[in-house]
């Protein structure tokens, strides 16, 4: 390299280089990933693989493949697939009903704003909704068995059971997948209808070849991310069915919170499948996501 080139590359006499300000308003967001997320996870990890006197050991991974622990992630397997599913379909016609069905505009404003607030409402505020709804002293319970005669309890029906908790997240998964198929709609382009339609496509074969090979990749990553909102539920889980159904959160709950016989370590190792879990879910979701934006452009 030349004497010349190698004193323009250099920085004027006397000049600071100055700190990139653009770069500031990310600290926060830096500061709160680092803090909450990486370093909290790089401890479940670390904790996976320690005795309580701090040595390494793959017990507690191996301790994850007995019965009882097992059971409990395919009971949280089950129910983030069912509610996943249910939430995909029921929360793809509703969107489908406002974008592309003649439904009346001023519903689409209203509808993702309460969806924005539903997808977040969890915990304790709606364990305590649904109990008040439907359970068994419930308002909608007392009302069917006294005016109609149709007793939830006698027909099957527990709040606090596989199903009662598939129910239960169902008000977080539909808003979500509102949230997140709406734009995909709103990217099919009338063209393509169009000229489905001048080449004597019906309706039924206008979804069928076109619009949904379009629209499955969104659908395959929304259900992954709504399977992994799901798997991590714990709050509402544990204010709704306390020790009632054992599910991986309210195992690892059970480790974690210091009583006598729990294991902190075991519970690590829980949060360690569970957070290779979502893992998995969450990749899928994000892989899938930008091939469906590749065709939406």
């Amino acid at each position: 390299m030349s004497s010349e080139n190698s004193g323009a590359a250099a920085p004027p006499a006397g000049e600071r280089a100055q700190l990139p300000l653009h770069w500031l308003g990310v600290l926060p967001f830096a500061a709160f990933v680092l803090l909450f997320l990486i370093l909290p996870t790089l401890r479940i990890v670390v904790g996976a693989f320690q005795t309580p006197e701090g040595g390494f050991t793959v017990d507690n991974i191996a301790a994850l493949f007995t019965d009882s622990i097992m059971r409990a992630y395919w009971i949280s397997i089950r129910i983030s697939v069912a509610s996943a599913l249910l939430g995909c379909l029921i929360g793809f016609a509703i969107a489908a009903a406002v974008v592309l069905g003649g439904l009346p505009k001023a519903i689409r404003g209203p509808l993702l704003t309460f969806s924005g607030v539903a997808s977040n409402f969890a915990g304790v505020p709606l364990a305590f909704a649904f109990l008040a709804t439907l359970g068994p002293v419930g308002l909608v319970t007392v009302f069917l068995k006294t005016q109609l005669g149709i007793d939830l309890r006698l027909l099957g029906f527990n709040l606090l059971s596989f199903w009662g908790l598939t129910l239960t997240y169902l008000f977080f998964q539909i808003p979500l997948m509102i949230l997140i198929i709406t734009p995909a709609l709103d990217g099919l382009k009338r063209e393509w209808r169009e000229a489905a339609e001048i080449l004597g496509a019906t309706g039924a074969q206008y979804w069928r070849m076109v619009a949904f090979p379009i629209l499955l990749p969104s659908l395959l990553g929304t259900f992954a991310l709504l399977f992994a909102n799901s798997f991590g539920a714990v709050a509402t889980a544990i204010a709704l069915t306390g020790s009632s159904l054992s599910i991986a959160p309210i195992l690892l709950f059970a480790q974690i919170r210091g009583d006598v016989l729990g294991n902190p370590h075991l519970g690590y190792a829980l949060a360690f499948g569970m957070i290779v879990i979502t893992g998995i879910a969450n990749a899928i979701y994000i892989w899938l996501r930008a091939r469906s934006e590749r065709w939406l452009k």
